[in-house]
């Protein structure tokens, strides 16, 4: 066996390590040395000495190497935060392929690959990741992990594999609570005063897999699940990245998920988005938030829809009908099975977005119209 090049923090080989056999064990440590950490390298030959040894904390010698999945907006703040590390070598990334959108229904590229082409970093969009073209891809980087954000699709055994530290993914919910695609529009809806972020690896049943970490975050009052998922953006690229370090490193390992407290969080359809005018008004006002900005909370007005973007609780005013409208000078209200809510923002179907009290004086409301009413005229 040949002499391994020796990492300058570490004065000897530890007994236990064994030169690197090139095409076996990428990214396999050995152990501590004078308090740092010895890798195995990534088959980078040295001439007549084999292969280098390479300390942790010497980052000209060894960086992990990833390839990163994900594809809408929220995915790219983790995304920033691993190229930004200098530990991490983002080798590519995985994300969905392009889709129609805009009046015109070109094909855009996702936020992901916009962001990974500008970087620089190679970019994969299978159809679907069990893809045999895609898996051979994947082999050939040979990454020792892959983080994944929001990549929206399941990514089959042959994928889950190929790493050597598997896919590790940033769920918007402090687990086993609000397993599923809608975490945040779950928890909203729920009246969860704490949610968070987690870190966990992927196994085969949905975001059931052992946690390696969690930051929580404080939902505030008029929070819609646009405003808590970016900042849950935020928090959880750095839970990410400080996960990909400790799971480098070896100082972090998962943490089976309990049996206790799991709830699921399905994607949240039209009709789960539809008021319901005989719930309480707090109900009301969850939904509201809950469903904004996607898929938009609503009900009917004359036969047409009529989204609700913002409302808010008016427990003074407990003399109003579920669904039935009253009209002030600047204030528009709705009765609910407690309590009014006012409405503030509204959008008529075919219009932009406007001030209810606006919407109110245009379409010129009679004394007893309702909402959630197919039709009245």
């Amino acid at each position: 066996m040949r002499r391994a090049h020796i990492c300058a923090y570490a004065p000897a080989v530890p007994p236990d390590v064994r030169a690197c056999l090139c095409g076996v064990s990428d990214g396999a440590r050995a152990g501590p040395a004078d308090g740092h950490r010895l890798v195995r390298c990534r088959h980078r030959p040295r001439p007549a000495a084999g292969h280098l040894w390479a300390c942790t904390r010497d980052a000209r010698y060894f960086r992990v190497k990833l390839v990163f999945a994900g594809t809408p907006e929220v995915a790219v703040p983790a995304l920033d935060a691993l190229i930004a590390s200098g530990r991490h070598e983002v080798a590519a990334v995985v994300t969905r392929p392009d889709a129609p959108a805009g009046r015109g229904r070109h094909l855009v590229a996702s936020p992901v690959a916009e962001r990974a082409e500008e970087a620089g970093i190679e970019v994969l969009k299978p159809a679907k990741p069990r893809d045999e073209d895609f898996l051979a891809r994947l082999r050939e980087i040979a990454p020792d992990c892959c983080p994944v954000v929001a990549y929206g699709a399941l990514l089959p055994k042959a994928a889950l594999d190929i790493p050597v530290h598997g896919w590790v993914n940033l769920h918007f919910s402090l687990l086993p609570a609000w397993r599923g695609a809608a975490p945040v529009q779950h928890a909203l809806m729920a009246g969860d005063e704490i949610t968070g972020a987690s870190t966990f690896l992927i196994e085969e049943g949905l975001d059931s897999g052992p946690v390696y970490g969690t930051v929580t975050e404080q939902v505030r009052p008029t929070d819609t699940s646009g405003d808590l998922l970016t900042r849950l953006a935020f928090a959880g690229a750095g839970l990410l990245a400080a996960t990909m370090d400790g799971i480098e490193d070896g100082t972090l390992k998962a943490v089976p998920q309990p049996t206790e407290g799991v709830t699921f969080a399905p994607k949240i359809t039209v009709e789960d988005a539809q008021i319901d005018w005989s719930a309480p008004a707090l109900r009301v006002d969850r939904v509201v938030r809950g469903c904004t900005p996607a898929p938009g909370a609503w009900t009917v007005f004359r036969g047409e829809r009529l989204k609700l973007i913002q409302v808010a609780l008016t427990p003074e005013r407990d003399d109003i009908a579920p669904g039935e409208l009253s009209v002030g000078k600047n204030n528009v209200y709705v009765g609910t099975g407690s309590h009014a809510v006012e409405l503030l923002w509204v959008q008529a179907q075919g219009k932009k977005p406007m001030k209810a009290a606006d919407w109110a004086r245009g379409v010129r409301i009679a004394v007893g119209e309702r909402l959630g009413v197919q039709s009245q005229r």
